[in-house]
């Protein structure tokens, strides 16, 4: 640090002011810190733990008086218990599935180098450029009983989606979510020492042996860490089901239920259960792995150099990336060529009969879809704005103060992780419920507007975007401010800079990548966010670009077409965003989808 210098080498006579002027810096960082931290402290309790609490309190708190008989009543009553078995299920399946596509590519890639890696690297992001409900729509048209796939092998109708449609989602899921698990265990691998494998080689140890005790206990906390981000999304997953038409499941249930939100507590309770088991299992993997650190060098004592792989064994190499790229492409290429094809042209035939561009222009055309892209523009601009804002200030505290409850306030901030989007949704929908029924809102019609979700929900959509994103904007800032040197922040406070100056002129142009980075993230994943979308848009005015292909799915004739080039659209541009972020960040990319 700077002060740290200033005493070391300052002359003598100079000694008192450099040391009074560490002291005076030292306790100026520390009280703006306490004085942002209790602004920030109180806005997440406003924003995030009131309607996590609300919806608690909903299903212990009834009639007056304090009861768990609601909570029982959820897995006492059959419907309910299934479906949270199913959603079990549904998640476990997929978080394994996905761990069978991510780990032994992660490892494939860190492990070797061959022909054309880059290109299946990048294309093993491609699944994130596209919400899994949305993927259902090419799904459906591929694998259905008068899909492209019985045309292409010349057999009967065969529903290889299934009656259940159990298998189909979790195939989706799975295909969908493997690269989060994909980029926590590459970044794990690439923070490996190589000097530890040597000395495990050196002892006598074989391959499996060094992978099963040394790289695999190196790997854990950064795929436990992975897993649980996919397990609570598909635990949680709504569009899926809903467009796969597999209603028994927690997540269907809850959405089914909100018409009873204000006359029956059962619905609290389902939200509640669904909840704690995110919350317990994301509580798991902290205690687990959250504080496990294997002592390794500060610095590698040799660089990690790749294992060149050509001729026939770099094809081999290559074949289980191109296995999973086609699988996961499978859904994007059906949705791509639904979005192409003249309705009814594409029937028990292994391709579209006929082709056409008009389902583009009309999708940009329709007014359903204009208004949605403009809402949706809206919304995730007002909340990148907003999480830009309060990102900035976490991560400063936790980086540049040294006060005792900055960790509290990083628990907060990625407590978002945790709790899913429907959850956050029903509280929202609970807290709109309580606050338009107030007398001294009713008193004032233009907040009563603003505050009942059924006439207006502007501001819980873009609450809810912010607050679900909130960790990716954080975890960039703190990336960036950690690799920033202190000591240019206080030359400029020493050159008598006042604290917004320094911020200004100092801070922000050094982390300019990593606010771009997670912003472009968080504006890319709002605009296409879909629990919250379809749970808190009530109206149609005001639909976003995910209800907007949710609803133009329902609809007979070309609404399934329309809901295909809406979805295409919104492939190209988060494709865009995540490509952007990847050439910035790179394989710290990895770090912003970590609990």
């Amino acid at each position: 640090m700077l002060c740290e210098m200033v005493v070391n080498f300052a002359s003598p006579s100079s000694f008192t002011n450099a040391a009074e002027s560490c002291i005076v810096l030292t306790m100026l960082r520390n009280r703006t810190a306490w004085i942002l931290f209790g602004l920030l402290a109180g806005l997440f309790g406003l924003l995030l733990v009131w309607p996590i609490l609300n919806v608690v309190s909903g299903g212990f708190y009834v009639n007056g008086r304090w009861t768990a008989e609601y909570l029982l009543g959820v897995f006492k009553n059959p419907v309910y218990a299934e479906g949270l078995f199913n959603s079990l299920r549904l998640a476990v399946g997929s978080t394994l599935l996905a761990c069978l596509f991510s780990i032994p590519l992660a490892w494939l890639a860190h492990t070797y180098a061959f022909r054309g890696q880059k290109v299946f690297a990048a294309l093993v992001l491609v699944p994130m450029v596209l919400p899994p409900f949305v993927g259902a729509i090419g799904l459906t048209q591929i694998l259905g009983p008068y899909g492209a796939l019985n045309a292409l092998l010349g057999c009967g109708p065969v529903n290889w989606l299934g009656e259940s449609r159990y298998l189909s989602v979790i195939v989706l899921q799975a295909l969908a979510f493997y690269p989060i698990i994909y980029l926590n265990v590459s970044a794990a691998l690439a923070n490996i020492d190589p000097a530890l494998h040597e000395a495990a080689q050196n002892l006598g140890a074989g391959a499996w042996r060094i992978f099963w005790r040394v790289t695999f206990p190196l790997v854990m906390p950064g795929l436990f860490a992975g897993c649980t981000l996919v397990f609570i999304a598909c635990f949680t997953e709504l569009g899926t089901p809903l467009m796969l038409n597999y209603t028994r499941c927690a997540s269907v249930q809850v959405y089914d239920e909100l018409k009873e939100i204000s006359g029956s507590p059962f619905p609290y309770a389902l939200v509640t259960v669904v909840l704690c088991c995110s919350a317990a299992l994301y509580a798991l993997s902290k205690w687990a792995f959250g504080g496990k650190a294997y002592a390794m060098q500060a610095k590698a004592t040799v660089q990690h150099k790749p294992k060149a792989a050509g001729g026939l064994a770099g094809l081999l190499l290559a074949l289980p990336f191109l296995i999973v790229t086609l699988l996961a492409l499978m859904p994007h290429l059906g949705v791509i060529l639904t979005s192409v094809s003249v309705p009814g042209s594409w029937y028990r035939s292994a391709l579209p009969q006929q082709f056409t561009g008009a389902n583009y222009a009309e999708a940009l055309g329709h007014d359903m879809t204009l208004a949605a892209i403009r809402n949706s523009l809206v919304f995730s601009s007002l909340a990148v704005a907003f999480n830009m804002t309060v990102g900035i200030a976490v991560a400063w505290v936790i980086v540049r103060s040294r006060i005792r409850l900055r960790g509290l306030l990083d628990g907060l901030a990625m407590i978002p992780l945790a709790v899913p989007g429907l959850v956050m949704a029903f509280g929202f929908i609970s807290i709109s419920g309580t606050l338009a029924a107030a007398p001294w809102v009713k008193a004032h019609p233009a907040l009563a507007n603003l505050l009942d979700i059924r006439v207006n929900p502007t501001l819980f959509l873009v609450v809810a975007y912010a607050v679900r994103r909130m960790p990716y904007m954080v975890r960039a800032a703190t990336a960036g401010l950690q690799q920033t040197s202190v000591s240019l922040e206080e030359a400029s406070a020493n050159l008598g800079a006042s604290p917004f100056v320094t911020l200004r002129r100092v801070t922000l142009p050094l982390i300019t990548a990593n606010l771009i980075a997670g912003a472009l993230l968080a504006f890319a994943f709002s605009m296409l966010e879909v629990s919250d979308s379809l749970m808190l848009a009530q109206k149609i005015e005001y639909y976003p670009i995910t209800k907007t292909i949710f609803e133009l799915f329902q609809l007979m004739g070309i609404g399934r077409f329309l809901a295909a080039a809406l979805g295409v659209w919104a492939m190209v541009f988060l494709c865009v965003t995540i490509v952007g972020c990847s050439l910035m960040l790179g394989k710290k990319l990895g770090a912003l989808f970590r609990a």
